[in-house]
């Protein structure tokens, strides 16, 4: 019996001999590898350091070192050698947001570079520049007295936004007249869905892009046309660049089945649920208007629509954006960073490739799209939809 016990004792000793030995390989390992990141983190730091000091003695001028900061971050990220990530000033980030929310400060006028200064395309109704009287066609020649001319569009857009609850002396010339106004600046809501009915009780809706505020626009315009008795809807994305996810979803939402619509599947392997659908459907012929310009979240509305059967697509094979990206506070900014590519639960990721839709029709040459006053007659792509969908 004791040879037997010593002989328990031997194996246990000897197990746990090799247990040790195994976890102190694998400490060892551990150690070593984190030895070798550290040291390649100080090589690292070593160069950046090296680089510093020389443009520090050397450089002919004292170097901005916010805007040096700014550069390597920009650099590092471009680094990746992807067109969708990239780093953002704390400026840019700020700017960012106020695009994302749907909303903007300044007077509300659309306006596009002109020789005599800023042509003013549009001016937003209800906007400061609309009540201050302001109108399109008029150009704004100075702004706060200086001449749009000598400082350029661009500072002359960015001095005209300004902050909010400011007011802007701008300088106008309508026709041959020269008009003095004050006009304070606000926070305006960026319009990106508007709607129309059509011939035959036909519903169009036109987005321009997916902000905060996109699905609130939409359901607005959407049960209108319903309550006013649309027969069917033409969605309108054309040079729809794309946006938030969370805006999407809850625009498919009362479009589609029940159900999960889109996945993202990201870079560990994992694939998340990004679009799903309730059990409210709507229950009418539906089409989506597309074109090279169709991009990212953009394409799967068009996608999800095709896909899960309630929509055909008319126009030319989209962009071909199937990424998704995240952006967050970091380092003093922002990033963007692409984490993901998506697709629906029916469909293949169209990254690179596009969609080519079910009626390929291109516009022509000399045709201009108005999407606030839709022309069915002279817009090919529009028309093709309007025949097919009755």
């Amino acid at each position: 019996m004791i040879g037997v016990e010593n002989e328990r004792k031997i194996k246990l000793l000897t197990c746990l001999l090799v247990i040790v030995t195994v976890l102190s390989a694998a400490f060892g390992f551990l150690l070593f590898r984190e030895k070798r990141l550290l040291e390649k983190k100080l090589d690292e730091n070593a160069q950046i350091m090296e680089l510093e000091k020389y443009i520090d003695d050397n450089y002919y001028k004292a170097p901005d070192k916010e805007a040096v900061m700014n550069g390597a971050l920009k650099g590092y990220v471009a680094g990746l050698e992807d067109p969708y990530s990239s780093y953002l000033t704390a400026d840019e980030y700020d700017d960012w947001q106020n695009v994302e929310s749907g909303t903007m400060v300044g007077i509300g006028v659309t306006v596009q570079a002109d020789e005599a200064g800023l042509y003013v395309v549009s001016v937003t109704e209800g906007s400061p520049a609309y009540t201050s009287g302001i109108q399109e066609g008029d150009i704004i020649t100075e702004v706060e007295g200086e001449s749009v001319s000598e400082i350029g569009y661009e500072e002359a857009v960015v001095r005209i936004k300004g902050e909010k609850n400011t007011q802007t002396v701008l300088t106008i010339r309508r026709n041959e007249e020269l008009l003095e106004m004050s006009v304070m600046r606000s926070e305006i809501e960026v319009i990106t869905v508007s709607g129309t009915m059509l011939e035959d009780n036909t519903g169009y809706i036109r987005i321009s892009a997916f902000r905060e505020n996109t699905d609130e626009q939409f359901i607005k315009i959407f049960d209108k046309l319903i309550a006013d008795g649309a027969e069917g809807i033409i969605f309108d994305l054309r040079n729809n660049g794309g946006g938030l996810l969370n805006s999407l979803e809850k625009i498919l939402d009362p479009l589609l089945p029940e159900g999960i619509i889109a996945t993202a599947t990201y870079g560990n392997g994992d694939v998340k649920t990004i679009v799903e659908s309730d059990n409210v459907e709507t229950d009418l012929p539906m089409a989506v208007l597309v074109n090279g310009n169709t991009a990212s979240a953009a394409e799967l509305f068009a996608a999800s629509l095709s896909d899960f059967n309630k929509a055909f697509l008319v126009g030319e094979t989209t962009y071909g954006k199937g990424v998704m990206q995240y952006t967050a506070p970091v380092a003093g900014g922002g990033l963007t960073l692409t984490v993901a590519t998506y697709q629906t639960v029916r469909g293949e990721c169209y990254h690179k490739i596009g969609i080519t839709p079910d009626y390929q029709v291109s516009l022509a040459e000399n045709f201009n799209p108005d999407f606030e006053a839709p022309d069915i007659e002279n817009d090919a792509q529009l028309k093709i939809a309007f025949e097919n969908l009755k």
